[in-house]
């Protein structure tokens, strides 16, 4: 009896995970935006602006250089986010940098 309660309780949560699963996976971009102290953006050391990159933590870091201008980076020009391949295509800002940036060609 206890565990159909808990499942009754959990029901509504759970069909409106599977509701929004197909629109998570079908479009990534829809995700909430990576936020800095998540463990995969951290691990590349992302910043939401490359203003704020400390150049003697990361040296290989160009002035200039940003997730716009990065060949990871998917978004539209001049769009505020946009799709990271680095990042499972979740949106980053534009104007943000991690050590895995690459010039675009």
């Amino acid at each position: 009896m206890n565990s159909r309660r808990s499942f009754l309780k959990l029901a509504p949560a759970l069909l409106g995970a599977c509701a929004l699963a197909p629109r998570l996976l079908a479009n990534p971009a829809a995700a909430a935006p990576v936020e800095e102290n998540d463990p995969a953006a951290a691990a590349i050391g992302y910043k939401k602006d490359a203003a704020a990159v400390d150049p003697k933590k990361y040296a290989q870091f160009k002035p200039g250089s940003t997730c716009a201008n990065c060949a990871l980076y998917t978004g539209k020009s001049g769009a505020d986010l946009g799709p990271c391949m680095a990042l499972a295509k979740r949106p980053v800002a534009a104007t943000g940098w991690c050590m895995v940036w690459a010039a675009k060609p």
